[in-house]
């Protein structure tokens, strides 16, 4: 089981996509499932955030966020 990312929720759109994004990317770049899973929570943690499904600013700096890598 995994811990929940702590936010406060706007707007549930995107937020399955957003997941399902995290979890493919973790996966192709052969993450341990429990990591891809990770890492599609904790996108899907930033676009509940907000209101609406695109993420705004510099996407470069929130997938650098998201992943805590300078990916």
């Amino acid at each position: 089981m995994l811990p929940a990312f702590t936010v406060q929720p706007v707007d549930l759109t995107g937020a399955g996509d957003m997941y399902a994004a995290g979890v493919l990317y973790g996966l192709s770049m052969h993450a341990a499932p429990e990591r891809a899973a990770q890492l599609g929570a904790c996108a899907a943690s930033y676009v509940v955030s907000q209101m609406g499904a695109r993420l705004p600013g510099n996407l470069l700096e929130t997938v650098r966020d998201i992943l805590g890598t300078d990916a």
